[in-house]
């Protein structure tokens, strides 16, 4: 049995500071966004603006929930009308990867991108995963990252039933995907727990605890995510490796810390909070930095 596959079995540098708020001219936004060195600070709000390393970079369009690709040479995000988009970092070469069909929901893209696996005969992915809502129902959708206004697909969810039965199939949200192997984490707003999905070999899942909002770590070994305490937002940690100890990161919150993003080299998180956006030890050794007062979804350019 191979360490990851007991880790799957037992789970079933500080941020740059993002300080700057300027707004550039277009082509020096532009280059700012293009030249941006890898594991800088991303926010994205729902505005034609990405705050990309300190500089807000104009999409042209409306971006909400903006992911990276592995490489960081693509950013996914939904856009304006509700569609499934990707740019270059710097908002050029925009495409429609799926249109919305109207009177749905889309949220949270993320990437899922695999190798080929001769020896197992898996094909290389390079999907992105996304929940969508429709009817007052969540699923999780997928589809081909190089589509063009393509036709999502339900992912199939299978795994160990558990005490709790099946996996539940509605109400499932907020995924993300890390690591070389496409695996996943995401979260199910009925019951308020956290799952994770084997996507490699037997496509396996179950449930891990609860909370809100989850990120897979860059190496598939810890999952971070939220979860109320005392009557605040706290960012808590699962760890795979060891017993699946879980910590909370943020023990001595007066605020609420939401929407947290593990940087490339999986030692820092950013995180929302209701006055901007901190950084802080994923290790859990120091307390969280305020880096802007941009308030939004963050993630980092890997």
């Amino acid at each position: 049995m191979t360490t990851r596959t007991r880790t799957m079995a037992a789970a079933i540098a500080v941020a740059a500071a993002v300080t700057g708020t300027a707004l550039l001219g277009a082509s020096g936004a532009a280059s700012a966004a293009a030249t941006a060195s890898h594991g800088t600070l991303t926010i994205s709000n729902g505005s034609t603006y990405v705050l990309i390393g300190g500089h807000k970079v104009n999409f042209g369009v409306p971006v909400r929930d903006l992911a990276w690709s592995p490489d960081g040479k693509k950013a996914a995000f939904v856009d304006g009308s509700g569609n499934l988009d990707i740019a270059n970092p710097d908002g050029s070469g925009r495409v429609v990867v799926a249109k919305n069909p109207g009177n749905q929901n889309w949220s949270h893209p993320t990437w899922q991108v695999t190798a080929k696996d001769t020896q197992n005969g898996i094909p290389a992915k390079d999907n992105l995963i996304f929940a969508a809502r429709a009817n007052n129902v969540s699923r999780l959708k997928y589809i081909s990252a190089k589509a063009v206004h393509g036709t999502p697909k339900t992912l199939s969810l299978y795994g160990d039933p558990g005490p709790g039965g099946a996996l539940p199939q509605t109400g499932n949200v907020w995924p993300n995907a890390a690591g070389h192997y496409g695996t996943s984490v995401y979260a199910n707003d009925h019951n308020g727990e956290v799952y994770i999905r084997d996507d490699y070999l037997r496509q396996q899942g179950g449930k891990l605890t609860q909370g809100s909002q989850p990120a897979l770590s860059p190496n598939e070994e810890e999952v971070v995510f939220v979860r109320s305490v005392a009557g605040h937002d706290h960012v808590l940690v699962e760890d795979f490796t060891h017993g699946n100890h879980v910590k909370d990161l943020t023990p001595h919150a007066t605020t609420d810390y939401t929407e947290p993003a593990w940087s490339p080299d999986g030692k820092t998180l950013a995180v929302r909070t209701p006055s901007g956006t901190v950084t802080l030890p994923a290790d859990g050794t120091g307390r969280p930095t305020k880096v802007t007062s941009a308030v939004g979804l963050a993630a980092y350019r890997p």
